[in-house]
């Protein structure tokens, strides 16, 4: 399919790898019914090293690089859209890895395939007390948190404090409210997070996207373009998925009037050719951009500011033009692909779900812009 498709044995080796998006394909209806990813699904993950992926070495992590990371997220896509963006919290020690060194030594210490969770939006104030915090409050958009063993949310600590924490709890002090009722990426469980009185120690708590306490070149990636990079990359699963469902179901099929097939109408030539040049040529973009501040950081040095913006322009480039491919799929399907349990229903839903986040917004064409034109872009962009 691509000449750096993932590479499965770095993930359990090919037989499980495989074996984990044909199970995870079967149960797609599963997943959307309950609206989460079902915990052997989530231990499986763990099993090929998806939690563990990021983890420093010195707690057995996986010590995988962006791009072989954000590959495997892609694969699992392909299988179902809202698993590969559950799975796609691995990356999540970019985060847990600014706790005290001590406190990373129980998150860790027993085992790296821990499976963090969270909700920051929107930050609540939290009663600063003897030795940490008294945490109130419900957060939206906790996805994959059915399978979380931590999950973290997020504080105004203290009066007068203006940079939001995150604030890390034990999943069974977290009340989840099965509020996910949306069209797209229904299996990721993004419910609500609700907290009542609990104690939150100080070294339990973080700035995210606060400076590691921890050495792994990893942790000198940009933490917030990575954040937008592995959910934005569902999206080129999907339209892979998309588009080959299309050519895979045109193949020997006739018409039931004696026309042309979809494979041998000019139209759908065309169109199908202009969705595979948008998901490849974005695909190129995407993983240009992350190899190159990889190379950057492994020598030693730090990615300038462009380089930045550019992970940050094609991470949202990536997700427009695969959610355009995967439209373009889904209306080549015609009235087959309007039913629910069509997988080009689901295809286009999730895709297009992907775009809705704030991360793929389009004041990231505007901050890129005004970065060419020399000029600041707003703050939080970089």
């Amino acid at each position: 399919m691509y000449k750096n498709a993932v590479d499965k044995e770095q993930w359990g080796g090919e037989v499980k790898f495989n074996s984990l998006l044909s199970d995870i394909r079967a149960r797609r209806a599963e997943f959307e019914e309950q609206r989460y990813i079902s915990q052997d699904i989530i231990e499986k993950f763990k099993d090929i090293g998806i939690y563990r992926a990021f983890v420093p070495e010195t707690f057995a992590g996986g010590g995988k690089t962006p791009s072989e990371f954000l590959k495997a997220i892609e694969a699992i896509s392909a299988a179902d859209g809202s698993a590969g963006w559950v799975a796609s919290f691995g990356m999540n020690p970019a985060y847990l890895a600014a706790l005290p060194k001590e406190t990373l030594d129980k998150v860790w210490g027993d085992s790296p395939d821990i499976v963090f969770a969270g909700g920051v939006f929107p930050p609540q104030h939290a009663e600063k007390v003897e030795g940490g915090y008294i945490v109130n409050g419900r957060w939206q958009w906790g996805s994959g948190c059915m399978g979380a063993s931590l999950i973290g949310v997020g504080i105004m600590p203290g009066e007068g404090s203006k940079v939001p924490k995150m604030a890390v709890l034990p999943a069974d002090k977290v009340t989840i409210e099965h509020t996910w009722e949306v069209h797209g990426m229904v299996g990721t469980g993004s419910f609500d997070l609700v907290v009542e009185n609990v104690f939150v120690a100080e070294e339990w708590t973080f700035i995210r996207g606060g400076t590691p306490t921890v050495e792994s070149p990893f942790f000198k990636y940009p933490s917030l373009s990575f954040a937008s990079q592995v959910l934005a990359v569902t999206a080129l699963g999907i339209a892979r998925e998309a588009i080959d469902v299309v050519v895979n179901s045109a193949k020997g099929r006739k018409s039931v009037t004696g026309a042309p097939n979809l494979g041998e109408r000019h139209y759908a030539q065309i169109e199908i050719a202009k969705a595979e040049a948008k998901l490849r040529s974005s695909r190129a973009f995407f993983y240009e951009a992350t190899d190159e501040v990889w190379e950057v950081i492994v020598r030693g040095e730090e990615p300038t500011p462009h380089q930045v913006s550019m992970l940050r322009l094609a991470t949202t480039n990536v997700a427009r033009e695969c959610a355009e491919a995967t439209r373009i799929a889904y209306q080549l399907s015609g009235m087959q692909g309007a039913y629910l349990e069509h997988p080009l229903s689901r295809c286009f839903r999730d895709a297009h779900l992907v775009t809705q986040h704030a991360f793929m917004g389009e004041v990231t064409y505007q901050n890129a812009g005004a970065m060419m034109f020399e000029h600041l872009p707003f703050p939080g962009y970089l």
